[in-house]
């Protein structure tokens, strides 16, 4: 039994947002229609952005009344919303199980292009310092498919298309790998974003590296390196203990060789932690084998569970002396243009915030 008939054999509706056509096609199968409902219904839910089968308008009344008593279209519901001075979009949505995820839609004055920055996980295990989702802990692995409606959602929510797409929401993209997998081939082939726009950012899992490059995909890795020696790096980004800066650096030149694509290096600026001329230089030697780009990235002050900021922004100027002494690895350094600052954006602002007005 599939798991659609699954579904509707214990009366649940069944969700087909952000599933692939050979899903969408076992679950008309399972209802005794014809093949090619499927795709008209995967038509409507990617390329129309159709929130209900009312909207199927070439799906006979009766069809679509049939079809509303067992399933829906969206997994997701849309539990709060914050829209930017800057049109940066920050979206929390709940889960079937009732628990909530954050996504983001960032537009930019010099591109036409329309980002959208997804979560993998509720809430994540790895507990880097300076991350407000750290403060959540780990809650549960997100399914392709709730990967997937993030997307469909904010294109049902915005009208607007997604270009691009990055894995650095909330959670560790490369623990909760085969999903993650799994959701950028239906992102490529039924979403219609790209390889080449989708970039999945990850805080140094060696294993799930190793996995990524045995899949051949063709999109952009990116490490959250964050420090360029072990002391610091273990300081504020604890899962260094457990994959080691050595190990980590091979695996990223492994995985450049073995898929032929260049990486990024992330790197959060913090004041008097990350942010010494000394250590632009350490990180200029470090990724000077590697085929890569740099994209620094200023901190957004963002409070731990006591309420407490643990760490400062850095001055402009000691950005771009940053900047300055990182070039010399011969890379493209940018520094990170922030969307959305009044909104809560970093990862997990909002979820924090969301949950504690929940609580009162």
């Amino acid at each position: 039994m599939s798991p659609a008939q699954e579904k509707i054999e214990a009366g649940q509706a069944y969700a087909l947002s952000g599933l692939p056509l050979p899903e969408i096609e076992q679950f008309v199968a399972g209802l005794g229609l014809p093949k090619f409902r499927a795709s008209q219904i995967h038509t409507w839910i990617y390329s129309k952005y159709a929130g209900s089968f009312d909207q199927m308008s070439n799906l006979g009344a009766d069809l679509r009344e049939k079809l509303k008593t067992v399933s829906q279209v969206p997994v997701l519901a849309i539990a709060h919303l914050q829209v930017s001075r800057d049109e940066t979009r920050k979206y929390l949505f709940q889960l079937p199980d009732g628990k909530i995820v954050e996504s983001v839609l960032m537009s930019f004055q010099d591109r036409p292009s329309l980002t959208a920055c997804v979560s993998s996980q509720v809430g994540c295990a790895v507990g880097c310092t300076f991350c407000a989702t750290g403060y959540l802990g780990f809650k549960r692995n997100l399914s392709s498919q709730e990967i997937v409606d993030q997307v469909m959602s904010i294109q049902r929510e915005s009208g607007k298309r997604i270009a691009n797409i990055v894995y650095m929401g909330q959670g560790e993209p490369l623990l909760n790998v085969e999903e993650v997998i799994k959701s950028i081939h239906t992102v490529i082939d039924s979403v219609g974003i790209g390889g080449r726009h989708i970039t999945v950012s990850t805080s140094g899992i060696i294993p799930g590296i190793e996995r990524l490059a045995q899949e051949q995909l063709p999109i952009t890795l990116a490490l959250s390196l964050h420090a360029p020696d072990t002391v610091t790096r273990e300081q504020i980004v604890p899962i260094t203990k457990k994959y080691p800066l050595p190990e980590l650096m091979e695996s990223m030149l492994n995985y450049s060789k073995a898929t032929g694509r260049r990486v990024t290096i992330e790197y959060v600026l913090l004041a008097g932690v990350t942010d010494s001329p000394d250590q632009a230089r350490a990180l200029a030697d470090m990724v000077a084998p590697l085929h890569c780009n740099i994209n620094l990235i200023p901190f957004n002050p963002t409070a731990n569970n006591s309420g407490e900021i643990l760490y400062e922004r850095p001055s402009r100027e000691a950005q771009q002396r940053f900047k300055q002494v990182a070039q010399r690895s011969g890379k493209t350094v940018t520094i990170r243009l922030e969307r959305g600052t009044d909104i809560d954006a970093a990862c997990g602002q909002l979820h924090n915030k969301f949950g504690q007005a929940q609580a009162k």
